[in-house]
């Protein structure tokens, strides 16, 4: 296989740079979109939106906000508390637009 450039001497796994954490949580917030059928995402007019799943990425910020406090740095706790607050109202709004047209 080839030269792994992340691993350490001593076997530790390394820690996530800030960029990295920064593109997981916006990876997971575009999830919630994608699984609320948002087009611009999608790429797909009139996908139904499976709330299930978005409901469980959404879980997946909340836990991962709840594990990492304190220990992030002010820029990366706003866009994990912004991209919750979005993916909160998006799933809201995809709900309450779901049970208007059922």
């Amino acid at each position: 296989m080839g030269d792994d450039s992340r691993s350490t001497d001593d076997g530790a796994t390394p820690q996530l740079s800030p960029s990295e954490f920064s593109t997981f949580v916006i990876s997971l917030g575009s999830s919630v979109l994608v699984n609320l059928g948002d087009e611009e995402f999608t790429g797909a007019p009139g996908q139904a939106p499976d709330l299930e799943l978005a409901r469980q990425s959404i879980a997946i910020l909340e836990m991962l906000e709840e594990k990492t406090r304190g220990n992030l740095t002010d820029a990366e706790q706003q866009l994990l508390s912004g991209v919750i607050y979005q993916s909160r109202m998006a799933y809201v709004a995809t709900k309450q637009g779901s049970s208007e047209t059922s």
